[in-house]
């Protein structure tokens, strides 16, 4: 015992420091696939906020607090910081497995914003959570070693910098993907030519660009439906949704058309038929709302390239759908059989649609009755001269020219 000032009292020892740990490649790696799975979900909150203002600033919260982590652990490594960047991925991830695994939020998903280019954006922040809480949990027990050699270090860096370049170049698409839209739709009031509201399914508000021809009078519209194989794309014209939905219909308006290109909900965010709904739900908008757009609804076309051809046919074969002309490029026309299809559209298709053969079968247009469709343009695609025959033997106009606007020009005039 100690005596100060006639009292006495115990002796305490000075507390230790925390062990600093070495900034080695799993930290890293940890570090920066924490920081690229709450960047993403943090690119997707302006367009949250238009939409659900609770979740957004829930998940604002969350993807700072995981930043401030990510901060903590590179600027102090110890297994304290370690444990708390393991805290703020777990609470990340418990963000997301309502959402999708456990499928709870089906009217309320509050993911849907990040997906809008990408379907499996936010699967995407959900694998590098797992790889920063994995990682920050094996750093947080690992003993230290104050004087690794040379060897150590180096062939440590070597074996784990492949994984650390793909979780930054996937947090950084991922990031891009999900801010598309930051910009927001731009839904505004009909008769401005721009951009409209089209259809809100699940209360996830979907975006039409509408373009119409010079010169007065109704004129006839073509719906586009962009490609991506269901998992990519979207409407706008440039960006990265462009970049991965192929063709646009440039030259349409030019000929008198007016073009109405839309987004719809992407796979596996958004199971099939959601993408078939959405698009039958921009076909109904642009029948009742034909007058406010000037736009003629006894003259509605369809076109899609890709799966969004595939959509196309889908729509012109509905019962009671009054479309004049359909429309599909490059696009396959069924998922009944995969004999001789390649392994990566295969993957995507199963990715998509998944492996149900009910659902396969549904979106497959050569399983439908052709009897009463419009006029078609089939050109290309997987199962598509078989698709053509089919429309033929009922008894529909079939063309294989690839000239869009000149088919159209013929069966809308």
């Amino acid at each position: 015992m100690k005596v100060v000032d006639g009292q006495r009292s115990a002796y305490r020892p000075p507390t230790p420091s925390p062990t600093p740990l070495r900034r080695g490649p799993v930290l890293v790696t940890a570090a920066f696939a924490g920081l690229g799975g709450a960047l993403i979900p943090a690119a997707a909150v302006p367009a949250l906020w238009r939409i659900w203002q609770l979740y957004a600033m829930l998940f604002g919260a969350v993807a700072a607090v995981e930043v401030v982590a990510v901060v903590a652990v590179l600027g102090w490594p110890t297994r304290k910081t370690a444990r708390f960047g393991a805290l703020t991925a777990f609470a990340a991830l418990a963000l997301w497995v309502p959402s999708r695994p456990l499928g709870l939020l089906v009217r309320l998903d509050p993911w849907q914003p990040a997906d809008t280019v990408v379907g499996f954006t936010d699967y995407v922040a959900a694998g590098l959570q797992v790889i920063a809480l994995f990682g920050f949990l094996v750093v947080a027990r690992r003993r230290a070693h104050p004087r690794p050699s040379a060897l150590r270090r180096v062939s440590a860096w070597i074996v784990l910098s492949p994984v650390l370049l793909l979780v930054i170049a996937t947090g950084a698409a991922g990031t891009v993907a999900a801010g598309d839209g930051i910009r927001g739709t731009g839904a505004s009031a009909l008769l401005d030519g721009g951009t409209v509201e089209y259809c809100r399914p699940g209360g996830v508000p979907l975006a039409m660009d509408l373009r119409r021809p010079a010169g007065p009078g109704p004129a006839p519209v073509v719906l586009f439906l962009h490609g991506g194989g269901l998992l990519f794309g979207n409407r706008k014209p440039s960006g990265p949704g462009a970049l991965l939905a192929g063709t646009r219909p440039d030259e349409l308006t030019a000929r008198g058309f007016a073009v109405a290109s839309i987004d719809y909900r992407l796979a596996p965010a958004a199971r099939w038929p959601s993408p078939l709904e959405d698009a039958r739900c921009a076909v109904r908008f642009l029948e009742t709302n034909a007058t406010a757009l000037a736009i003629d609804p006894a003259r509605i076309a369809v076109w899609g390239t890709g799966a969004g051809g595939t959509l196309a046919a889908l729509v012109a074969l509905t019962p009671g759908t009054h479309i004049r002309a359909a429309a599909a490029l490059a696009a396959p026309a069924a998922f009944t059989d995969f004999r001789g299809m390649d392994t990566l559209t295969r993957a995507s298709v199963l990715l998509a649609l998944g492996r149900a053969p009910a659902t396969l079968r549904s979106a497959s247009p050569l399983t439908y009755p052709a009897v009463g469709a419009p006029p078609f343009l089939v050109a290309g695609g997987w199962k598509s001269a078989e698709f053509a025959d089919h429309l033929r033997q009922a008894g529909v106009t079939v063309t294989t020219s690839p000239d869009v606007a000149a088919f159209f020009a013929a069966a809308l005039r």
